[in-house]
């Protein structure tokens, strides 16, 4: 069911990917739904909301970001959106997850040790050090965040909703496929 529902909604709307990239995507739900039972790492367990709204999603990101090898840093990666997904379907970008909870951390180390293009980063976001080509995220509060984005990367992609701060960045925003209420910001620093 899962991989037919993937195929179909990023078909629909010119995604393509490939049978090892499907493989891939199920095998971290499949690791999800085992580790959710345990500890809380997303509320949206029915199969067709998390397809969309974090496999599709994370993806679309993807599909997004400029197409040459990219540094991306997921700030918050909490279960490895939009993170492992763009990983999966982008093996040209070297991405960094961020999690400073313990037991998240644990699990995104799990979910990863098939993706050689993946580092995870148990700590928080302000400790973060480098200098990366993106930083990715959604379910952040971006005001929370937004001081300290500028030392870590000149471009920011964020998934969420119609109200984001618009200040200290030049925005693109991009209507999601899968929500009229949700948007790609797509952010380049002033």
């Amino acid at each position: 069911m899962f991989p037919e529902i993937l195929r179909r909604e990023l078909g629909a709307h010119g995604i393509v990917i490939s049978d090892t990239q499907v493989d891939a995507l199920y095998s971290h739900f499949k690791l999800l739904r085992r580790w959710n039972a345990v500890i809380n790492l997303t509320r949206i367990i029915d199969v067709e909301e998390a397809v969309v709204f974090h496999y599709c999603e994370s993806m679309f990101l993807a599909a997004n970001l400029p197409s040459a090898p990219l540094r991306i840093l997921d700030l918050g990666s909490g279960a490895g959106f939009p993170g492992i997904p763009i990983a999966v379907y982008r093996s040209d970008c070297v991405v960094s997850l961020v999690e400073s909870h313990k037991r998240k951390s644990t699990f995104l180390r799990e979910a990863t040790r098939s993706l050689e293009n993946v580092e995870v980063l148990g700590q928080r976001a302000q400790d973060t050090i480098g200098m990366f080509d993106w930083v990715v995220m959604r379910a952040v509060n971006f005001a929370e965040v937004e001081g300290f984005l500028k030392n870590l990367a000149p471009n920011v992609a964020f998934l969420g909703g119609a109200d984001i701060p618009t200040h200290g960045f030049t925005w693109n925003t991009i209507q999601s496929p899968w929500g009229k209420n949700r948007f790609l910001w797509l952010g380049r620093s002033t």
